[in-house]
């Protein structure tokens, strides 16, 4: 229940049961793409990819063709993720409603030229969420559900502490919700849940799986890397952005010199495609927080089955290693 009483709605039940675990293979940009989302959806995970890492509509259209043929009619929904603020979004949405999708996360603007056109089609819609001040405008206009952003992220990041965040949007939002960030494992997933969250986000751990699209170097990156070694900068993207402090390093910049000034604008010029010097998400790469979790390459089905372990475990351990403290402190 909120804070009003009211009970708690969740993920729907038509959903919900053709899950292994309560995950969403994160969407990743230039990492995510049919083979990775199949393996997740045939997993019992919910398998999802940018738009955006199609180079036309035409491309998305067999993307979509593609995975809706792989899978297996109890096999985890997939879930694209629509960037509102593309210039192909209108007909990436187009796309989207022929096939039929059943769920869709929305990112980057404001979700409300989607959410009709989708529930037409009764599509669950989540949309991304960075402040209590963005779920209430998402959720205003009309999404079923919220992905909350939060600090440890992969890429473009939140701010706020996910457990703060979940808590704070449970108190006027009764639906599907989504933890995104800091989610390295299946005990952390099953914390998402304790906090009221019915699914959480991992991006990180499957970058360095056989099916995703991340280059063997950066696989290996990911594999290698620990905690220390991600980077929050502006400097890449003129946004808050997570990113792998050694692949800037092999870029030849200095990770210590990266101006913290940086527009959009002037980062896309100097790092964007076509840039004169390397350039983000093909030579810089990002990973979150989690990236310590990540210790070999593995194939997605094999990591899948790793995590519902630690989750399984987790469950069952919850609490064997807390003391008792229901009657400390309690006078008569």
């Amino acid at each position: 229940m909120n804070s009003e009483g009211e009970v708690h709605r969740g993920l729907p039940a038509s959903l919900a049961s053709r899950l292994s675990v309560p995950l969403i293979a994160a969407p990743m940009f230039r990492v995510s793409g049919p083979d990775l989302v199949i393996e997740a959806c045939l997993a019992g995970v919910m398998g999802s990819f940018p738009t955006a890492n199609c180079r036309s509509v035409d491309e998305l259209n067999a993307w979509l063709e593609r995975i809706k043929a792989a899978l297996v009619p109890d096999a985890a929904p997939y879930c694209p993720n629509l960037i509102m603020k593309r210039d192909t979004m209108q007909e990436e949405l187009a796309c989207l409603i022929r096939h039929g999708v059943e769920v869709v996360i929305t990112s980057v603007g404001s979700p409300k030229p989607a959410v009709k056109p989708l529930h037409d089609i009764g599509c669950l819609v989540l949309a991304d969420v960075a402040t209590l001040a963005h779920a209430h405008k998402a959720l205003d206009a009309g999404v079923d559900g919220l992905i909350l952003l939060t600090a440890g992220a992969g890429g473009q990041t939140g701010w706020a502490n996910g457990l703060s965040f979940a808590r704070a949007v449970r108190k006027f939002f009764d639906g599907p919700l989504v933890l995104a960030g800091g989610i390295s494992d299946g005990a952390a997933l099953l914390a998402a849940q304790v906090l009221g969250c019915d699914l959480g986000y991992m991006g990180t751990r499957f970058i360095a799986t056989v099916e995703s699209m991340a280059s063997p170097a950066y696989k290996q990156m990911v594999v290698d890397a620990e905690f220390d070694d991600i980077l929050l900068s502006k400097a890449f993207t003129g946004l808050e952005t997570n990113m792998l402090r050694p692949s800037i390093v092999a870029a030849g910049l200095d990770p210590a010199q990266l101006p913290t000034d940086m527009s959009q604008d002037r980062a896309k010029a100097l790092y964007g495609a076509g840039a004169q010097g390397p350039t983000r998400w093909r030579d810089i790469w990002s990973a979150g927080h989690t990236v310590s979790g990540v210790t070999q390459l593995t194939d997605v089905a094999s990591l899948v089955a790793s995590i519902k372990q630690e989750y399984e475990k987790a469950a069952l351990d919850a609490f064997a290693h807390i003391p008792p403290f229901s009657n400390r402190g309690v006078s008569k």
